[in-house]
């Protein structure tokens, strides 16, 4: 039987009263961010990797547009997305566009870019009353369950894309997809059980997935099919730039308040600005840099180091880093 979940304050915010949030601080960084990062068409532009686009940005995208009040900017960045990325077929979004070529140069999808997308569009229609993108979310969130949820063996997975992560004895999955709040969205407007089940099975997989001396998980696992759980090969089996994300979708989610204990540990051996940016989960290795700007805004959030986090986006900090900066800060408004 799966228990009913109660849902945390910020949920009915983010949905409902978005417009006080936006006239915090946050309002100047959600300019920046548009005049650094937004293109005219509608296109979140990553500067850091020859211009590209991704859905994962588009989708951070729509909802920083929703959390920060700004419906233009939304329709924008849905409608280039919409245009651009959708494969109508599916409901489901192709994750590259090169503007170099002008077109879609990997059409696989990334299930954490169609969450995102599904979860703005969700909260965008009930902000907003427009019930094309209630619809449109319910379309994505369909696809996601038939095409990239697996549910098998007492445990639910979700599939980073619908191309190249099944193997004979398991799956391939990326932590840093477990999107917990648009899940617990997804579940509040449809009471689809398969929500419920996917985030339980998702926790029960993070705390499995504690390597080595570090206990942290890899930014790619491999999941056996007998429930065993490794770093995932062809990968560097790092805590690094994806699974910092996890610490955030945790903290924004409703999760039991134990379930980042294991990244406070860890970074409780570090000095606040002498935290590795990212570390070998076999405890062997480590960056050379320290973290910063949204990684380090996302340590903050995680150790309750509210008082001590940057409020402002650092120039040059690149979409997505701004992007977990800016929820961050939005979470940390919400706790602190």
């Amino acid at each position: 039987m799966l228990k009913a979940i109660w849902f945390s304050p910020w949920l009915l915010l983010l949905s409902l009263t978005m417009s006080s949030f936006a006239a915090s601080a946050q309002e100047n960084n959600w300019a920046v961010f548009k005049h650094n990062y937004l293109n005219q068409d509608g296109r979140i532009i990553d500067r850091e990797n020859g211009n590209i686009s991704h859905s994962e940005g588009q989708g951070y995208g729509m909802l920083l547009a929703v959390m920060n009040n700004d419906r233009p900017a939304f329709e924008r960045i849905w409608g280039w997305t919409e245009h651009t990325l959708l494969r109508p077929s599916l409901w489901l979004f192709a994750w590259r566009y090169d503007p170099a070529v002008n077109k879609v140069t990997d059409t696989n999808n990334a299930s954490d870019g169609d969450t995102l997308i599904a979860w703005a569009l969700l909260l965008a229609g009930e902000k907003w009353h427009e019930q094309s993108w209630t619809d449109a979310s319910s379309h994505i969130q369909d696809a996601l369950i038939n095409c990239l949820v697996i549910e098998e063996d007492n445990q639910t997975l979700l599939l980073p894309g619908l191309e190249g992560f099944v193997r004979d004895d398991g799956y391939i999955v990326n932590p840093s997809y477990f999107i917990f709040p648009a899940w617990e969205s997804f579940w509040k407007a449809s009471h689809n059980s398969v929500w419920l089940k996917l985030k339980q099975s998702s926790l029960a997989l993070l705390d499995k997935a504690r390597f080595g001396k570090t206990q942290l998980p890899s930014d790619w696992v491999f999941v056996k099919d007998n429930g065993d759980v490794s770093p995932a090969k062809n990968w560097p089996a790092r805590f690094s730039y994806d699974a910092i994300r996890i610490p955030l979708y945790l903290s924004l989610g409703d999760v039991k308040p134990g379930a980042t204990e294991n990244f406070r540990h860890f970074w409780s051996s570090y000095t606040r600005n002498s935290t590795p940016a990212w570390v070998d989960v076999s405890g062997n290795s480590q960056a050379t840099y320290d973290m910063s700007g949204g990684i380090l805004a996302v340590r903050d959030l995680t150790m309750g180091d509210y008082h001590q986090m940057d409020k402002s986006l650092h120039p040059g900090e690149g979409y997505y880093l701004s992007a977990l900066h800016m929820l961050s800060l939005f979470a940390a408004s919400l706790k602190g």
